[in-house]
């Protein structure tokens, strides 16, 4: 039979209903219920076993993936990525160090890739009581690093696109230290999805080293990529170039201070406050950003919006609104870190 997500598949859903009541403490039973029909529908479509088994696999890897990260949603998490053949020696590795100690030190838990290198410098200078580690299966490099060994926020991954959502779901910041093709692979994806909307806006702070290996970097963009139009000036504000790692905490530190999150609901920008601004910073805002507000509307203070019910613990959080065309998402950024001046 065909099945439909709709309650349109009579003794289906009533053994899909009773499955779900008879194996009780399900949450969600509503999105469960759309879980298993999909489950069923793929089971129809699909013959192919190999693509059985990577569906399979994806589910189980972000099941578990969910559940480690879970406890700890309160807590504000950043990614670190570098070079796994970075040496115990070599001044990055004591700078990573450096940086999510600090980071750690004022109540930060760190996400690596969990191998050797700056991904070990990263969970060394947290603790492994603050650290997590999303390792991958390769034939080389990437065993899990001393400080991750059988903790129990490891994760390794079959997958590299399962492990990227968790480097980025789970991260409220970014940094990335000097490294090779993954290292630069992983930066170009945050890159993309902050550009383009697709992950909330976060800080991004490339940690550079002595040889300006990010300001080399940076010099290809405007020279390569802003001169052909292939990016806008506006997409500067993406990320934070330095070599201080003080620096660097602190543009994290920075970015949450008034700021705390924020959610679309079709076509309306909501911001999520950890204070309330007044009518005087309001108005700055609307001078100084009004290309970034849809035409004809303003910024508005606001309540709870009806769809952010799924979001509970944010519900006491002032707010303010207003009409946003998913465009310009550099200048959103820009936006927020005007907002945090406040």
């Amino acid at each position: 039979m065909e099945l439909s997500f709709s309650h349109a598949n009579k003794t289906i859903d009533q053994l899909i209903d009773q499955l779900i009541e008879s194996t009780g403490g399900i949450h969600q039973p509503q999105m469960i219920r759309e879980m298993l029909l999909s489950s069923l529908t793929i089971g129809q479509e699909i013959d192919y076993l190999a693509d059985l088994k990577l569906i399979n696999r994806t589910l189980r890897e972000m099941r578990y993936t969910t559940k480690v990260f879970g406890p700890y949603r309160g807590r504000k998490k950043v990614t670190i990525f570098g070079s796994a053949r970075t040496l115990p020696d070599d001044e990055m590795y004591r700078k990573c160090l450096r940086f999510s100690r600090m980071l750690a030190d004022k109540g930060y838990m760190i996400i690596t890739g969990g191998g050797p290198g700056i991904m070990q410098a990263g969970n060394e200078g947290a603790g492994s009581e603050n650290s997590f580690a999303v390792n991958i299966r390769l034939p080389f490099e990437q065993k899990p690093n001393p400080v991750m060994y059988r903790n129990p926020r490891l994760v390794t991954y079959r997958y590299f696109f399962n492990r990227k959502v968790a480097f980025v779901k789970e991260a409220d910041a970014v940094a990335v230290f000097p490294g090779g093709f993954g290292t630069l692979d992983e930066a170009m994806e945050v890159f993309t999805l902050v550009q383009t909307g697709k992950t909330s806006p976060k800080p991004l702070i490339l940690v550079d080293d002595g040889d300006g290996y990010w300001e080399q970097f940076f010099d290809f963009v405007k020279e390569s990529l802003l001169v052909k139009g292939f990016i806008s000036g506006e997409d500067f504000s993406l990320f934070t170039i330095t070599k201080n790692e003080q620096e660097a905490v602190e543009v994290i530190d920075t970015f949450y201070r008034t700021y705390h999150s924020l959610r679309f609901i079709e076509n309306r920008l909501v911001i999520r406050l950890n204070k309330q601004l007044t009518p005087q910073q309001i108005a700055t805002m609307e001078d100084e950003f009004s290309e970034l507000i849809g035409k004809g509307d303003h910024i508005h203070c606001c309540g709870l919006f009806p769809e952010e019910h799924d979001e509970p613990d944010l519900a006491g959080l002032p707010r303010i609104s207003f009409l946003f065309d998913h465009h310009h998402y550099g200048l959103l950024m820009a936006f927020i870190n005007r907002i945090n001046t406040f």
